[in-house]
C-alpha cells in the first residue's frame, strides 16, 4: 500500500503539501526539504489523532501506514 503526498508551490513562496488519503493532512515549508520534514510530522500527528479516536484499531495498522507513507515520500520529492 502506498499513500501519495502531493507538493505544490505556494502563491506567496515556498511550498505546501497534502496527503489526499488522510483528510486534513496538510503542511507547508519554505523549501522542499522543509516541507518533506513537515510532512513526516503531519502524517505522524494525523495518525496519532486517528488512533486516539479509534479510527485506526491497532498499533500495527498505524505502523504499516506510516511506513508506507514515509517510504513513498522520497519518490514524490523527485517527481513533484
Amino acid at each position: 500500500m502506498k499513500i501519495r503526498a502531493i507538493i505544490h508551490p505556494a502563491e506567496e513562496g515556498g511550498y505546501w503539501a497534502e496527503v489526499p488519503a488522510l483528510p486534513g493532512c496538510i503542511t507547508e515549508g519554505d523549501t522542499r526539504k522543509e516541507v518533506m520534514v513537515n510532512l513526516k510530522d503531519a502524517i505522524e500527528g494525523w495518525l496519532e489523532v486517528a488512533n486516539s479516536r479509534n479510527a485506526i484499531s491497532t498499533i500495527s495498522a498505524i505502523a504499516m501506514v506510516l511506513y508506507h507513507c514515509l517510504s513513498s515520500l522520497s519518490g514524490y520529492e523527485r517527481l513533484s
